[in-house]
């Protein structure tokens, strides 16, 4: 919790307000370097590779919940649209929330009203899987464009368990995910200013379908959370949120 502060302190004071500037020069130096007129079709392959990440994690996870719960997962997912598009426009998981937990409640059931007032506020600031997927993928395409080789298989390994448990005190705001991830991308894949300059500015680009990918796995995650309870008969508690 502490962390989480700490990142956002550092993200809201000082990333955001100098982040279009950055990734301005960013592009300006790749551009006098001929870099980004040569590596852009590889950009635009890769995220839409990740998009389509997005998509086929969110069905593997709706399917689980579904699965788990013994209820349509397509009753939760047909009501987040309203939630991906304002994550899509906000970059912010956490400024997302009250479209998330509207969403959420008009798919009582099979949804519980408690699971859904105690699960998607807390999903909102641990649960960063778009972010992560985004990231690794991002790590291993800078790697093999400025210094000519993909991270070996066990420190992407180490790369990724860490990471997990950093996103949980990642905050749900843009760029929060990479920027409480910077010590891992320098410290253990080794990048130097400008593959941690060009990391951020991949990464800033995107970040709205990573968001909107987190937000809308809060909901599957919520249904297994309903299944869970349901399964052990734990009664109804008075969680209400006001939104």
């Amino acid at each position: 919790d502490e962390f989480q502060k700490m990142v956002l302190r550092m993200v809201s004071s000082v990333v955001i307000p100098v982040l279009p500037l950055f990734i301005m020069l960013t592009f300006c130096e790749l551009s006098y370097q001929g870099t980004i007129t040569e590596q852009l079709p590889v950009f635009i392959k890769v995220v839409l590779i990740v998009m389509l990440g997005h998509y086929i994690w969110l069905a593997v996870l709706y399917a689980v919940g579904g699965a788990y719960s013994g209820a349509n997962p397509l009753r939760v997912l047909r009501n987040y649209g309203p939630a991906y598009l304002t994550a899509v426009g906000t970059m912010s998981s956490a400024a997302t929330l009250a479209v998330a937990l509207r969403c959420a409640k008009k798919s009582e059931p099979p949804l519980r009203d408690d699971m859904v007032d105690f699960g998607i506020p807390l999903f909102a600031n641990i649960h960063l899987c778009g972010s992560v997927l985004t990231e690794v993928f991002f790590v291993m395409t800078v790697s093999q464009i400025l210094y000519g080789s993909v991270p070996s298989q066990g420190t992407m390994v180490l790369f990724c368990l860490l990471l997990g448990v950093f996103a949980i005190g990642a905050p749900g705001v843009p760029g929060g995910t990479v920027m409480a991830s910077l010590g891992l991308i320098t410290g253990i894949l080794g990048f130097d200013e400008s593959g941690t300059a060009l990391m951020l500015t991949i990464f800033a680009l995107q970040d709205s379908f990573g968001t909107a990918c987190n937000i809308t796995g809060d909901g599957a995650l919520t249904l297994i959370l309903s299944g869970y309870a349901d399964r052990h008969k734990i009664e109804k508690q008075d969680l209400r949120v006001e939104l």
